[in-house]
């Protein structure tokens, strides 16, 4: 893995409280932006939250279990929790390719690869928010959701992918307010994956994720790339 010296790699193997991780993010991105920090990829676990994005709509709050925070980025409820992986991401696209659509792609690019590195096909689902996958029933199921913010170029927030969560815990919310399709993970899969394994899985990936998000010339060639 060769991961530029400008990027933070964190791990969290200890549940981190979400609006301690929010708060944490929130004054990253601005050092980020003021050139006074380096970029970070953080991957960690949260205890049970539901976290609402700027679209969620209240009807889709169906039994608040557990904290309700405003989490400030896209998208509607979702829910975090002990056995769900997420990463968060404070990039600097300002120095990259300022182009929004294609960093959810790279990033959702990112998850689906590592996923298939444990034997899990999974794919993007067009007018569908997330990355999606077959459940054990043979139905398509969330395995992992994607929200983003982006404020002066840098990134916050970013992926969170079901290793081995309650998955009763869900049935709190409408997951990403879409009702006609279930949520599933690894474990439910049959697939044992430990939060170590998963991130070095991710960071394996992460060289290629960060070439995703370079300038790219109208042939596709990333700038540095070219003569």
């Amino acid at each position: 893995m060769q991961v530029p010296d400008q990027i933070e790699i964190r791990q969290s193997q200890d549940l981190v409280p979400y609006r301690e991780a929010l708060e944490d993010m929130m004054t990253r991105n601005a050092a980020v932006h003021e050139g006074k920090a380096r970029e970070l990829i953080w991957l960690l676990e949260h205890p049970p939250v539901y976290t609402a994005g700027t679209s969620a709509a209240a009807a889709e709050l169906l039994d608040a279990r557990f904290d309700v925070v405003e989490a400030g980025r896209g998208g509607r409820y979702t829910y975090h929790g002990p056995g769900q992986r997420v990463g968060y991401l404070v990039l600097d696209l300002g120095k990259r390719a300022r182009d929004v659509r294609g960093f959810v792609h790279a990033v959702e690019g990112w998850v689906i690869d590592t996923l298939g590195d444990f034997g899990v096909a999974a794919w993007r689902a067009e007018g569908r928010v997330g990355i999606w996958t077959r459940g054990a029933d043979g139905r398509e199921a969330k395995i992992g959701a994607i929200g983003i913010r982006i404020r002066r170029w840098v990134t916050m927030h970013g992926f969170s992918v079901n290793l081995a969560p309650d998955l009763t815990h869900f049935g709190g919310i409408v997951p990403c307010g879409i009702e006609d399709f279930g949520v599933t993970s690894l474990a439910a899969l049959g697939i044992s994956v430990a939060p170590d394994a998963w991130d070095r899985a991710m960071l394996a990936r992460c060289e290629a994720f960060l070439a995703n998000l370079e300038p790219r010339d109208a042939a596709g060639a990333a700038a540095k790339d070219l003569p």
